[in-house]
């Protein structure tokens, strides 16, 4: 086994793409959801099924973000 690497002796880019790297290398079926996120997959899944997709177009978002001063 290597020995302990001090973390904070990267710059903040470095640590960004270690953590990127770390979480590219997980496949689907590492990552297990908790109970509650689950849950809250569950009931956007059947919100869908219900009322459909809700979107606006790009450019009302646009558009409005413009009129609030943004």
């Amino acid at each position: 086994m290597a020995p302990p690497f001090d973390i904070k002796r990267l710059t903040p880019r470095e640590r960004i793409e270690l953590a990127e790297q770390l979480w590219d290398s997980l496949t689907e079926e590492e990552i297990e959801l908790t109970p509650e996120q689950s849950a809250e997959l569950e009931r956007r899944r059947d919100r869908l099924a219900r009322e459909g997709p809700k979107g606006r177009p790009w450019r009302d978002v646009l558009d409005e973000f413009d009129k609030r001063g943004g």
